[in-house]
């Protein structure tokens, strides 16, 4: 075997790296059928998936590799370690003492088939069978290839309509909408609030009119939409049912996602309206609503994106958003729901970072965890249930000021990467987004990347490419085994909302996130353009620029809408959607209602102020 295939420290350990052993008991001593089903499929997944599974078949399953060739090839590796290695490295020895991924895990000198004499070929399967570790659908991009999305989303609704009908005369296949900071935080564009942030970071939006304005000559039912909000969730997707039926669309027939992680936003990106339970109650009511009237809609997209953002490595990633889904199917559960009724409409969105491999591994792993959790801790009986949906975004903190050319270049790998980890749906960041939103020439760049890789690399034509490689699986299953701890870890906490509430996770990123500043301002790891291979100077590039009048504009359409509506109608829907949160009933309906009144975005989300109040979170270190 290899001598140094597993270091005894690492550079960024996080406190999930203990390989603390779990053991799942029933009564009489006997292993219960848990544990005996999921160590079939990871043994660290016997304290994290804890409910009943069925028994394991008595067969043994089937390995990868057989003995003789295991035995001669661990032979070989020993040779080679004992010889060629030790040849080289005397007369030049490697350029760090350890080699690990972004996430610490240990990365060997050499990798045979004796590292993988405990596969098992089950593990890895089929494309399209479970545990979908090499891709949810058959063909995968032979069939069809994955949705390319581009944000779009700034200033007006005219400016955003604009640039939807641009980016779709240029093969854009889905439409995915940035909001403003102001509706994202539940205001007004007249609120103070508001006051220099209107159309800054996304579109504006503050009534059904701003909605009416955004898809403006857009066939609702010809185009699928992703919406990226959250804490006012909601109203955009009320908004944008009432488009849908003035276009003469009904719900059954829109197709897209709208984020509504709010378990994310207490971890990681901080918008909010109320506290967490209420939050989760909002998302719970929306995804039930979802899954009795509109079956093509993704209520809820789980978010790991803002988690990496905000500093989290790729095993957190996976862990704390794995989380977050178990959180919400719990939830969804606990109202009474059947499984298999809303679990297929669940769909996950990923961060893909610059560690090419770890980030194929990523999504090899959320696959299978996922698959294992939904059939056997809730029993999900329908394969679509097991299969996790995955939208990719390009790595938004990975991108630099300095020398803004080589975003294009951390883009085309990252993307690369997520085609390798079989993505369905991929966003592609622009070079300029560390300065601004970004151009129309930076944007089409951006959405070419994917272009040339799906229709010139020849990543396209073959499904789950990587699957075998000894480096490959072994990063899978070493992302399994640490994400399943973590999730071992909130599961005897009681369940991620208590987590957040303890806010376990927001520290343990808190902590990676100073690992990661540390060692790149003590030149441990290299930032081209940053801290290494610098330019004297950087050559300027075009931005775009948010004129203030767009909050002017927006105020005065606001106040128009205002001044035309039946403010008493307005009145009589606010109170029916206090009287929902107040209760029990499901809170989409009375704030549909709401928002076909051309009530404000504003005025329902101060409806929850009112009914649960507004949250602050406490320091955590």
């Amino acid at each position: 075997m290899p001598a140094r295939t597993a270091p005894k420290t690492v550079a960024r350990p996080s406190s999930s790296q203990s390989s603390k052993k779990a053991s799942v008991h029933s009564k009489g001593g006997k292993p219960s059928k848990l544990a005996k089903a999921v160590r079939k499929v990871a043994k660290v997944a016997k304290a994290a998936v804890k409910k009943a599974a069925p028994k394991k078949k008595k067969a043994a399953a089937l390995k990868s590799y057989d003995a003789g060739a295991v035995k001669a090839a661990a032979k070989q590796a020993e040779k080679w370690v004992k010889e060629d290695l030790a040849q080289v490295t005397a007369k030049m020895p490697l350029r760090r003492k350890q080699f690990i991924t972004d996430s610490g895990i240990p990365i060997p000198d050499l990798m045979t088939l004796a590292d993988r004499k405990d596969e098992q070929a089950e593990r890895i399967g089929l494309p399209g069978q479970f545990p979908f570790t090499r891709g949810t659908q058959p063909t995968m991009y032979r069939g069809r290839l994955w949705t390319m999305r581009q944000f779009a989303g700034f200033g007006t609704p005219a400016d955003t309509n604009k640039r939807f009908k641009y980016l779709i005369s240029h093969g854009m296949t889905g439409l995915s909408t940035a909001f403003d900071m102001p509706a994202l935080m539940g205001y007004d564009a007249d609120h103070s609030m508001s006051r220099g942030e209107v159309g800054k970071e996304g579109v504006a939006i503050s009534s059904l009119r701003d909605f009416e304005i955004l898809f403006d000559g857009i066939q609702l039912d010809k185009v699928t939409t992703s919406m990226t909000i959250n804490a006012s969730a909601i109203v955009a997707l009320c908004m944008y049912i009432a488009v849908g039926e003035q276009q003469g669309v009904p719900m059954a027939k829109l197709a897209g996602t709208i984020q509504n992680d709010m378990l994310k936003e207490y971890i990681a990106q901080k918008e909010w309206i109320v506290a967490p339970r209420p939050a989760v109650r909002i998302v719970t009511d929306m995804i039930e609503f979802c899954t009795k009237n509109m079956p093509k809609w993704y209520p809820v997209s789980i978010s790991g994106y803002h988690i990496r953002e905000a500093g989290a490595t790729a095993v957190q990633e996976l862990a704390f958003t794995l989380a977050d889904g178990i959180g919400y199917v719990e939830e969804c559960v606990k109202r009474g729901l059947d499984v298999d009724a809303f679990a297929p409409q669940l769909s996950f969105f990923w961060d893909v970072h610059n560690d090419f491999f770890e980030e194929i591994a990523k999504f090899r792993a959320a696959r299978r965890i996922w698959a294992n959790v939904m059939r056997y801790r809730f029993g999900a009986k329908n394969p679509r249930s097991w299969q996790l949906k995955t939208h990719a975004q390009t790595a938004g903190v990975s991108l630099t000021a300095q020398q803004p050319y080589n975003n294009v270049v951390r883009t085309a790998l990252q993307a690369m990467a997520a085609v390798l980890g079989g993505t369905q749906s991929l966003h592609t960041n622009s070079l300029d987004e560390t300065y601004a939103l970004p151009t129309e020439e930076s944007v089409t760049i951006a959405l070419r990347t994917q272009q040339l890789i799906a229709h010139e690399s020849g990543a396209d034509r073959v499904v789950d490419p990587l699957a075998g490689s000894y480096y490959v699986e072994y990063l899978t299953d070493e992302m399994e085994k640490r994400a399943l701890e973590y999730i071992r870890r909130i599961d005897e906490m009681g369940g991620i909302i208590r987590a957040v509430e303890e806010q376990y996770p927001q520290k343990e990123i808190g902590e990676s996130a100073y690992r990661f500043q540390r060692e790149v301002e003590q030149g441990d790891r290299l930032i081209v353009g940053v801290n290494a291979f610098k330019a004297d100077k950087d050559a300027p590039i075009e931005l775009l620029h948010i004129a203030d009048k767009v909050a002017e504009e927006q105020q005065a359409r606001l106040a128009q809408v205002k001044a035309d509506r039946n403010n008493e109608a307005v009145q009589a829907a606010l109170v029916k959607v206090e009287a929902a949160a107040r209760g029990t009933e499901n809170l989409v309906p009375p704030v549909l209602e709401a928002v076909k009144a051309y009530a404000t975005l504003g005025e329902v989300c101060d409806v929850f102020r009112k009914v649960w109040g507004a949250y602050r979170e406490g320091g955590a270190f």
